[in-house]
């Protein structure tokens, strides 16, 4: 049976090298009990947004039921093991007072572990569209990829890379708007057409003041790029008359609402003119 894929497109086993593997010699390979005192947060996580009211409500659970998905840890200096993954979990369980955490303990450098954090934080569903653009941008930079290897690495469309990471040019005010959730990625993504800062602000307020749909957004975004009103194309209901009037007389004639024009050339054409006009 093929296995489910993940919304990140592969699973996380797919995309660690095969020397990234549990420790089994030393470890047995199992689920270990590790003191919590002896846990330490990865300083380059890339998740910096764990909100308060979330982790009080996984705190809870953890109290009743315990921490039911083990941590993922490697081997640190002095006895201490680094998170891999599972930080938003560790952090719930101190909160809860937990003494030891499950966890399983793998062999990776510096370069895997980044990766396999990066890699867990864009399968998390809760994660906001610049969440994901700024882990893109650091697979990219970090492992030196281009945004084709990225796609390929996991396991989606380049353009749905590159429209991640195009989020990123936008003014920052617009990107905590998306992070808060208070405008969504497809809204961003309408912006985008906008290079001013100031342009992208004045958006970003009738987006949240007037409630703008993803199209109002684009219609509202294609009005301040081009400002100019359109030409009405309207009939001109005198224009009938207009044309039969020059016909009969043999001169430009306008004819408006409350307004007829004459237009002649010369001295003969305005001498016709006064004698139609005086007859």
């Amino acid at each position: 049976m093929a296995k489910t894929q993940t919304g990140l497109g592969r699973g996380l086993n797919s995309l660690i090298p095969e020397n990234v593997v549990m420790n089994s010699q030393k470890k047995d390979g199992m689920i270990h009990e590790i003191e919590i005192e002896k846990i330490i947060p990865n300083p380059t996580q890339p998740r910096e947004d764990f909100k308060k009211e979330a982790l009080e409500e996984l705190s809870k659970s953890i109290s009743e039921l315990g921490l039911i998905q083990p941590i993922t840890v490697r081997e640190a200096a002095d006895g201490k093991y680094m998170i891999i993954s599972g930080e938003r979990r560790y952090r719930a369980s101190k909160l809860a007072g937990l003494k030891t955490l499950p966890a399983y303990i793998r062999k990776a450098n510096d370069a895997q572990m980044l990766e396999m954090a990066l890699v867990e934080n864009i399968q998390r569903e809760d994660l906001n569209a610049i969440e994901i653009a700024q882990s893109y941008s650091r697979l990219i930079e970090e492992l030196n990829l281009n945004q084709e290897a990225l796609a390929d690495r996991v396991g989606k469309k380049r353009s749905t890379v590159a429209n991640y990471l195009r989020l990123l040019s936008l003014g920052p005010e617009v990107q905590v708007a998306v992070i808060a959730g208070t405008i969504s990625m497809g809204h961003a993504r309408a912006l985008l057409s906008l290079d001013d800062t100031q342009e992208q602000m004045y958006a970003l307020e009738q987006i949240i003041s007037q409630s703008l749909s993803v199209r109002a957004t684009e219609d509202l975004v294609a009005k301040i790029l081009d400002p100019k009103p359109k030409a009405t194309n309207k009939k001109n209901p005198y224009r009938s008359l207009a044309k039969e009037l020059t016909s009969k007389v043999g001169l430009d004639i306008k004819v408006t609402a409350g307004r007829v024009a004459i237009s002649f050339k010369d001295e003969d054409e305005l001498e016709k003119i006064k004698s139609i006009l005086t007859r």
